[in-house]
């Protein structure tokens, strides 16, 4: 007695299909589970034997051989429960193998029989609907995540339930859509009271999506400019926000109630974290918070702290906004277009850059600290500002332009720069005398271009001219940067 049931498979952000074979014949009873599959995917056996009998269903005794093909392709994970059960109990006829083959599945299974969700509903339900088939039984926390790939979920809540629909005596619970957007996105840039400079800094970081780098004494109110920034970013078109949802369905990280990711992510990892966590590894391999922060803002809290290595495996997302991971297995991309902000103090006593403080830091210790940043890394940010302590009457007075004001114009802006400005002929040389003067790489004298054309837009100008590239070239000033200098 042989059944089939369609499940898939996650590498990277892609779903690969994975035909579940379950075999039933006379010996001494067994469960065998081949494939290549991962440990998680072993103790499937146990989980499912558990959920079939405490369902109330049968459980065949017989020799049990569940094959998961390809056989070359590693099975990883829990999301394999639902489907070997469905293909066990059609083997030995207890519900239908036609109406099965029929419909993808995908979920782990408690032991008393309940659906469990697992990551990556969404991959698995877009694959599921390129190969044709027309449902994905799922857990009802996932059915509004593969709703969102144009497959009609049937969320079920135990076996039991599945064996009900699939037998043709229960119908499928409607998915409710997702509840629409009421606006709001997080802290407010009117909350923020003076720095001038460093909130016109972050208006052109959003709206010509610009790497931006703080750096100032602590307590100047860096951190709190960097979590403004999602809420003054253009918002996420459909194709978009998809894209992003893909990647955090695959990390586990979607909410039951809101599976689409409709607002710019922002990401904030500690300074410990690893180069895998940042970029993205594992056996999977797994997206890292650069690709979490994918079309949103990856915010680096003292960027001098974290690892070398760390910050060095951003150099490449930066340039081409995607990730590369080879294992044996396989190659596997992933996405990485974000706006990097990085937070710094100007030396590691922080009172460098504060009147109020002295530093007390060696030379030695600024050399070691300067040493953490490669010049390659500190090139890739268009805008580098100097965060200083606000004044009295700065912090008592009256509230800065909403996050809404400022989005306007951002978003303004975004679509002017879909076809950017030309530099007019003073631009232009006063672009070249800079390349010396500063002096600038090549790749750097491309930012500040690009820069100068975001400024140009803001202002309403039809051309770059040399004002634009006089500021764009005070964000690149040596002075910003006390170490360095």
């Amino acid at each position: 007695m042989l059944a089939r049931a369609t499940t898939h498979a996650l590498v990277g952000l892609e779903a690969r299909p994975v035909e579940v074979e379950a075999h039933l014949q006379r010996g001494v009873p067994a469960f065998a589970i081949v494939g290549l599959p991962d440990k998680a995917c072993q103790e499937a056996k146990e989980r499912v034997r558990s959920g079939i009998t405490s369902a109330e269903l049968e459980w065949p005794l017989r020799r049990i051989t569940v094959n998961l093909a390809p056989a070359g392709l590693r099975k990883e994970g829990s999301g394999f429960d639902l489907p070997i059960a469905l293909a066990v109990l059609a083997a030995s006829h207890q519900i239908p193998a036609a109406r099965l083959a029929l419909h993808a599945a995908l979920g782990e299974l408690a032991l008393d029989g309940r659906v469990r969700p697992v990551p990556g509903a969404l991959v698995a339900a877009e694959a599921a609907r390129r190969a044709g088939l027309d449902r994905l039984i799922c857990p009802p926390e996932s059915a509004r995540e593969a709703a969102l790939a144009g497959i009609e979920p049937v969320p079920v809540e135990h076996l039991t339930e599945a064996c009900a629909y699939l037998r043709g005596v229960a119908e499928p619970r409607t998915v409710e859509p997702q509840p629409t957007s009421n606006g709001s996105s997080g802290p407010d840039l009117s909350e923020v009271r003076g720095q001038e400079r460093a909130r016109r800094a972050l208006e052109l970081a959003a709206a010509g999506r610009h790497n931006l780098l703080l750096a100032g004494p602590p307590g100047t109110g860096k951190t709190m400019l960097a979590r403004r920034l999602p809420g003054i970013l253009p918002a996420l078109t459909i194709e978009q926000a998809l894209e992003v949802t893909r990647i955090h369905s695959v990390a586990g990280l979607l909410p039951a109630g809101r599976p689409l990711v409709d607002r710019p992510p922002f990401r904030a990892p500690h300074h410990t974290a690893s180069t895998a966590a940042i970029v993205g590894g594992g056996i999977g391999p797994r997206p890292g918070e650069a690709s979490l922060a994918h079309q949103g803002v990856l915010f680096l809290d003292e960027l001098a702290e974290f690892y070398r290595p760390a910050l060095e495996a951003l150099r490449q997302p930066l340039e081409d906004g995607t990730i590369s991971i080879a294992r044996v297995q396989g190659q596997a991309l992933f996405p990485a277009r974000f706006v990097l902000v990085g937070k710094m103090n100007l030396c590691p006593c922080g009172g460098r850059g504060d009147p109020a403080a002295e530093c007390s830091c060696s030379p030695q210790r600024l050399a070691a600290y300067r040493d953490k940043l490669s010049r390659a890394l500190l090139d890739r940010f268009d805008l580098v500002v100097q965060v200083p302590r606000a004044r009295a009457v700065e912090l008592n007075g009256s509230p800065g332009e909403a996050s809404a004001i400022v989005r306007e114009r951002v978003e303004a802006a975004a679509v002017r720069l879909r076809d950017p400005p030309s530099l007019s002929e003073p631009a232009a040389a006063l672009l070249t005398r800079a390349v010396d003067s500063l002096p600038l790489s090549g790749r750097g004298r491309a930012r500040v271009a690009r820069v100068a054309g975001t400024i140009a837009v803001l202002a309403g100008s039809g051309a770059v001219a040399a004002e634009h590239v006089a500021e764009a070239l005070s964000y690149r000033s040596p002075t910003e940067l006390g170490p360095w200098t």
